[in-house]
């Protein structure tokens, strides 16, 4: 008879803590046959560069009853009966209520998570010291349709030239799927709104100049076989896969941090739980020196916004769950608009 649960030895801050995992043999990702158990051990094994990416932050968990092809849901406020390791922040959304909201400062709080049939950490831009203030500007390069991880490639490259114009320093991973991330740290003293239209800015300043490959439009209809910037990541509560999260992806990829001497070669699909770890062991981190570097910031994209509101470019669309925003365009269909004219 298969075991119900196992214990792992977790280390941390605070010495090792036991961590329960019941139903260790149940198959998470059906594909390559990699199980809870596996899910628990990769999180130990890749556990300091993983709070050195996603620790101290407010953090939104995607859960999944059995298998990543079955039933999921997101989990932001700390589940009832977790263990009194686990803290919360209140952070405000959107519609303006506020609400606890689960953070990971110590990778037994990772394991725990996987207990609770986690796969997927999305943390939240800011810290949970000053949960209004994002410290990073992430930007999520999203390959439409007819293109793939290829295309992305040149972009991503451009992408941080014109980061670096305006004086940032950027790194990179891979979303896990098709797609790139590129981050940069900020010092944590502007809102939410200020860094999603310092994003705006970068975007269009990206749209420019391969006007061919990349595009802003946030109507799908609009965007053809392009890399769609996607600027509404960098909004309030939205957040994407974190560095060494795992995906709920057929074949157990990672959202993996990378050098960009690496990015001609690699292929992401590489990346996956039962390989992350021995590349960290093998190689090191690469955020590494984010972490321990100085913060930049985004006065300079505001500048460039600025610029582009007095040329008569202005707001973008909020996603459909915000309230309507100041100078926001309508929330319309652009092939709807005209038909409705």
């Amino acid at each position: 008879m298969a075991k119900e649960e196992v214990h792992l030895t977790v280390s941390g801050p605070h010495g090792d803590r036991e961590l329960r995992v019941s139903s260790p043999a149940r198959v998470v990702w059906p594909g390559p046959g990699l199980t809870k158990l596996d899910l628990a051990r990769y999180m130990v094994d890749v556990g300091d560069a993983f709070l050195a990416a996603n620790g101290d932050r407010p953090v939104t968990l995607q859960r999944f009853k059995d298998t990543v092809d079955g039933e999921q849901f997101f989990s932001k406020n700390p589940p009832k009966g977790a263990p009194d390791f686990i803290r919360a922040v209140d952070v405000v959304y959107p519609s303006g209520r506020t609400h606890p909201q689960l953070v990971i400062d110590e990778i037994a709080a990772a394991v725990w998570a996987v207990q609770m049939n986690t796969v997927v950490f999305h943390p939240w831009a800011s810290r949970a010291g000053k949960p209004d203030y994002p410290d990073e500007v992430r930007i999520d390069l999203d390959p439409q349709p007819g293109i793939g991880f290829a295309e992305a490639v040149p972009v991503a490259r451009e992408l941080r030239r014109v980061l670096a114009e305006a004086g940032l320093e950027a790194f990179i991973k891979t979303s896990g799927n098709r797609g790139l991330h590129v981050f940069a740290p900020i010092e944590p003293t502007r809102e939410f709104l200020d860094v999603r239209h310092a994003v705006i800015a970068a975007a269009r300043e990206l749209e420019r100049r391969m006007p061919a490959q990349v595009t802003t439009a946030w109507w799908k209809e609009e965007r053809g076989a392009r890399i769609f910037v996607d600027f509404n990541q960098a909004n309030r509560d939205r957040t994407i896969a974190g560095a060494y999260s795992p995906r709920a992806l057929a074949n157990a990829t990672v959202s993996c941090p990378i050098r960009w001497e690496e990015l001609a070669s690699v292929d992401p699909a590489d990346f996956t739980i039962a390989t992350v770890p021995e590349r960290l062991k093998a190689s090191g981190d690469p955020w590494e020196e984010m972490h321990a570097g100085v913060a930049g910031s985004v006065d300079l994209l505001l500048e460039w916004w600025n610029r582009d509101l007095e040329a008569g470019l202005g707001e973008l669309p909020f996603p459909p769950d915000f309230p309507k925003m100041p100078g926001e365009p309508p929330r319309v269909q652009p092939s709807r608009a005209r038909n409705s004219g």
